[in-house]
């Protein structure tokens, strides 16, 4: 059980939150034609498929995700974000508000902070999608709470990201240079070389969520 300290923090939240700054360098980043995901695929040997371990996911045909931090939690999140999905659209016949979807998420982030025999999940989540409003990225935390981003990063060197990112970011750039942007960005704390190997990006074009293939992403990186 997740309980006050004196100070009246929620300690178990702040180990979450490490546990997410330790995890590896994820990115979103938001402009008027769509919205970009960049993600480090960080594997424990050279001797596992990388293609078993992706990054970023999508949930449904207008909306996708990555995260940072522990990856099977991340998976129940995500799981749990696709069923929200397909039942809105099974009951209503189109497809769910991303405001919506992000808030049933992050009360499923929220009740594991105050629920009995849980612990907070270890993740961070970036939701980027598209609907009637126009495209969103949203960052969800171990906490339940959730913002609204132009641009953003989480994982390890996240604050040096943000830096570049409020550096390079502009309200006029288009989903191309936000593409560039997004891989300058990871490549600036990237251990190693940068492949389409151990890097992974999506994007919403139009109504669409799509993850880029190893040959588009390769194409972007000869690029950078």
């Amino acid at each position: 059980l997740t309980t006050f300290s004196p100070s009246g923090k929620l300690v178990q939240i702040d180990y979450a939150m490490s546990a997410v700054s330790k995890g590896a360098a994820t990115l979103g980043i938001k402009t008027g034609d769509g919205v970009v995901l960049a993600a480090e695929k960080k594997t424990i040997s050279s001797l596992i498929d990388p293609a078993t371990m992706p990054k970023v996911f999508q949930l449904d045909d207008h909306v996708g995700c990555t995260y940072s931090g522990i990856g099977p939690d991340s998976r129940v999140l995500i799981d749990d974000a696709r069923k929200v999905c397909q039942v809105y659209r099974r009951t209503y016949n189109e497809p769910i508000p991303i405001s919506q979807l992000v808030r049933e998420v992050a009360s499923t982030f929220q009740e594991y902070t105050q629920s009995g025999g849980v612990r907070p999940f270890g993740c961070s989540l970036l939701i980027a999608g598209v609907d009637t409003r126009g495209p969103h990225l949203y960052q969800l935390d171990p906490s339940g709470s959730f913002q609204c981003w132009k641009a953003t990063a989480i994982g390890r060197n996240s604050t040096n990201a943000k830096t570049f990112l409020e550096k390079r970011y502009s309200d006029e750039m288009e989903l191309e240079d936000a593409v560039n942007t997004a891989l300058l960005t990871l490549k600036e704390g990237f251990d190693g070389l940068m492949t389409s190997e151990n890097t992974e990006l999506g994007r919403v074009v139009g109504d669409r969520f799509m993850v880029l293939t190893h040959e588009e992403l390769k194409d972007y990186l000869d690029q950078i």
